[in-house]
Formats: C-alpha cells, structure tokens, sequence
C-alpha cells in the first residue's frame, strides 16, 4: 500500500527524462552501427575498384608480352624467324630482284646461269635453252655475217635467260621448296603432311602481311589473312593432339612461339 503510494508520487517529469535519455541512447547506437556498415561499404568498393584496375594492368602486360598472332614471335624477336627452317629455305622478291642479270663470262667465253629460274626448269631444260638452242640458232645463221654471229648467239641466251629466271615464278618456287624441305626423306613430295601445311599456311601468312603493311585499305585480304592464321592454329593443334614432340619441333623450324598459335587468337 505504501509503495503503490510512493509509485504515484514519482515526479512525471522524471519519466520523461528517463525516457528521453533511453531515446537518444538508442539513436546513437544505431548511428554508430550504420556509420561501420558505411564504412565496410566503402572499404570494400575501393578493394573492388583496385582489384579491376589491377587485373586490368595484368591483361595489358599479358597481350603486350604475348606474341604476334600473325608473326608468331614477339615483337624485336624478329630473330626468332630469321634463323629458321622456313626463312632460310624460301626466296624473296628482294633476293631476285637484287640478282644481277647473267653475262658472258670473258673468261671463258661461256654464258653464265641465272643463280634462280622458275619452277619446273630443271638441269635438262636448262641445257636445252641456255647451250644448244643458241648455239643452234647461230649455226643457222648466215656464214658471211661472221662478225655478228657471235654477239647474236650471246644476245639470244641472255634473252631466253632473263625470261626463264624466277621474278614471275617466286611463289611457284617456294612451295616446291617448302614441301621438299619439310616432308620426310622417304616422301619428299608429302604434300598432306601437317608440317608442310603448317609451313605453308605460314609463308602465305607473311606474304599477305606484308602486302597489308602496305595496302592498309584491303579488307579482302585481311578476311583472308584471318582464316589462314586461325587455319594454321587448326593445323598445328592436331599435330599437338598426335605427337607433342613434332609439334615443339615445327613451331620452333616456322620461328612461332606456342602463345601465337594457341587459345583465343585476335587477328
């Protein structure tokens, strides 16, 4: 009874205070728990940020360092490609325009051979055009032109050989070149043999990019260049799924690096 009368005599003022002190309480509790969710929030939205950024850095070293899809090395390694098989075995337009023109020789009064001839001329055909055509063509020639009869003899040969030589027949040449150099010595003429393939699908590959180095605008053959790297990637990953060794052995007589032929290729 008494207490129940000391209850009501509890100043109402006080519970209000009492109240008001729970309130603000509350308030800063939970603005204090919202503030550390916010923070979480931010910390981990610049470990994010950072994380992207740094894997994106990452994917740009990795497509700096990796190899030229079409070269097949990387680039300033252009040594990787001139001491291959393939460089060595093929010819150039440079290598035949920069041959000089066969003459007489003073020495001994015979026509020297063109130092390259295009392809299917042989020792046979070469004997035929370049020593018995001319010189039967002067036998029939007029005896009393004598004085002329030699430099005629001499002019026709160097016609038939400057004809005959390979500034037309490069490609021709090449290919017969390519196949005797990368078959099997028990089949020189392996044509199937995927490293033949391979060494050709390549040198086709370079010869269209350098024309494209100089004729930026040609979209059809920068279609073609596409089919024929990814071509050759098809080529060489079977070789891979049948003997890993030929495989090593062949990126390595083309100048190619395994990042150039292998996964997803950007032409």
């Amino acid at each position: 009874m008494l207490g129940a009368q000391l209850a009501q005599c509890v100043d109402p003022g006080s519970r209000t205070l009492a109240s008001s002190s729970s309130g603000r309480a509350a308030s800063l509790h939970t603005s204090a728990v919202l503030q550390a969710v916010s923070a979480r929030a931010r910390n981990s939205q610049r470990t994010l940020k950072a994380n992207l950024q740094r894997r994106e850095e990452l994917g740009r070293q990795a497509q700096q360092n990796r190899p030229h899809v079409v070269l097949g090395h990387k680039a300033g390694d252009d040594a990787r490609w001139l001491n291959s098989d393939l460089a060595k075995v093929i010819l150039t337009e440079a290598d035949v325009v920069a041959t000089p023109i066969p003459s007489l020789d003073s020495a001994t009064g015979r026509q020297r051979l063109a130092t390259y001839y295009n392809y299917g001329l042989g020792e046979k055909e070469k004997e035929t055009l370049f020593e018995a055509l001319p010189q039967l063509t002067v036998e029939g020639v007029v005896a009393s032109l004598d004085s002329g009869v030699h430099g005629y003899g001499r002019t026709l040969a160097e016609k038939y050989q400057h004809v005959e030589q390979m500034e037309q027949g490069i490609s021709y040449e090449n290919r017969r070149r390519i196949v005797a150099a990368f078959s099997e010595p028990e089949n020189p003429t392996d044509t199937g043999r995927p490293e033949v393939q391979a060494a050709i699908a390549t040198y086709r590959i370079r010869n269209l990019w350098d024309h494209l180095s100089r004729c930026k605008k040609d979209i059809a053959n920068r279609r073609s260049l596409r089919r024929l790297v990814h071509k050759r990637a098809k080529i060489l990953r079977y070789l891979k799924s049948v003997d890993e060794d030929r495989y090593d052995r062949i990126l390595e007589r083309l100048g190619l690096e395994r990042g150039a032929v292998e996964g997803e290729l950007v032409v």
